[in-house]
């Protein structure tokens, strides 16, 4: 199948993160395995996801057969959900119009996917001395949740890739950098009791709220003071509260409100001391002040998902090949956060890499211009190009 062809197979795969991505990553699978190659999958702990990981070994020279080393093509297989949005064709149909081709997640990443795919033929022909590898995720949209099970895998069978290509939505343009995503929940516990008996209570919501609005005080101050990095587009890091639930009548008391909240670090900046203000918080003046009203308040708090921040070296042989083959010498980095982050953290240096525009995604009426997904391919072949001998 060509890259179009994929896509559309693809796209009609309703992998909204909420699913399971089984069916397409078993197609996927199946397909590789017809032209000689053996995938392994990762799964979550329910089995009703998995990530899959592929390895095309050397085919010359002396280290034909061999399958460390080399350089992997990453992309994720999960999509954000179509609810409420007005899209003016069938969101899992891809559909061409005027050069675009629409189609959730045809942007946002199955379009790196598909050309990816398309192009393992010519790989397997090509006479490479290093090894290619296909690393297919899921949940990347719920804070790049699936990854981590693939590469402690990874990590287990020895395999030690020499870089990496994530093809996010970039332009087909080299971003080097990017921030982390940290997401977190936090559950309330109070006492309900009536609203007119309001010292019998404690307000679960009330209480939430003062937490929510000491969060965006730290967002405010990182604003205001930094530390700064301007060649983001959002120069410093952020901290923002994105869901609230709790009450069960106008009348009574909340005993519970849950939210949750999610800060983007900059490279550099400790995650783990952002969290710390917060727990402190928590700890030493708002969880006291529920106590003396109910002794048996509590503050809980977890981690969804956690993803480091990126930022390649340009001395790496990673940055250097696809500015090469990009012939893209502009430095970028992005308030966005991938799975490139995870990819580094095992000593894997990664670059992102991909067709479209990241302003497609997430969007009704998401698309991928053909000449996009043409240039993508081009990258890919350069790439495996490269790997051969002089």
């Amino acid at each position: 199948m060509n890259t179009r062809q994929w896509l559309e197979k693809l796209v009609a795969f309703d992998t909204t993160s909420r699913n399971s991505n089984l069916e397409l990553i078993t197609t996927v699978r199946d397909s590789l395995q017809a032209q000689g190659i053996t995938p392994w999958f990762a799964h979550n702990k329910e089995r009703t996801k998995a990530n899959l990981f592929a390895t095309l070994p050397a085919t010359q020279g002396p280290e034909a057969g061999n399958t460390q080393g080399g350089i992997v093509l990453s992309g994720h297989t999960d999509v954000v959900p179509v609810d409420g949005q007005n899209w003016d064709s069938d969101p899992f149909k891809l559909t061409e119009r005027d050069g675009l081709l629409y189609g959730r997640g045809s942007c946002d990443m199955k379009g790196y996917i598909a050309a990816s795919l398309a192009l393992v033929p010519e790989f397997l022909a090509m006479p490479r001395t290093k090894p290619l590898h296909l690393a297919f995720s899921y949940d990347e949209e719920i804070g790049c949740a699936g990854a981590p099970s693939m590469l402690a895998e990874l990590q287990e069978r020895g395999i030690h890739p020499e870089g990496c290509v994530v093809g996010e939505p970039t332009n087909m343009q080299v971003v080097v950098a990017h921030k982390g995503i940290n997401v977190y929940s936090c559950s309330v516990h109070g006492k309900s009791a009536h609203s007119s008996l309001t010292p019998q209570g404690c307000n679960a919501i009330e209480y939430a709220a003062r937490l929510i609005c000491t969060i965006r005080d730290f967002a405010d101050a990182y604003k205001a003071n930094g530390p700064y990095d301007t060649m983001y587009d959002v120069p410093f890091s952020t901290m923002t509260t994105n869901q609230i639930r709790g009450g069960i009548a106008i009348n009574t008391i909340p005993n519970l409100c849950e939210f949750t909240y999610e800060f983007r670090n900059l490279p550099g900046m400790s995650p783990e001391k952002i969290q710390e203000q917060i727990t402190h918080y928590v700890r030493d003046h708002l969880l006291p002040k529920m106590q003396a009203e109910y002794p048996e308040a509590k503050i809980d708090i977890g981690v969804i998902a956690a993803s480091p921040a990126l930022e390649t070296a340009e001395q790496e042989a990673i940055t250097a090949l696809v500015r090469a083959l990009t012939q893209d010498n502009e430095k970028r980095k992005v308030a966005y956060a991938t799975e490139a982050g995870l990819f580094q953290r095992i000593g894997i240096p990664t670059i992102v890499c991909g067709p479209g525009d990241i302003i497609q995604a997430h969007k009704p009426n998401e698309f991928v211009a053909i000449a996009q997904l043409e240039r993508c391919e081009e990258f890919l072949r350069k790439l495996g190009r490269s790997m051969q001998l002089a």
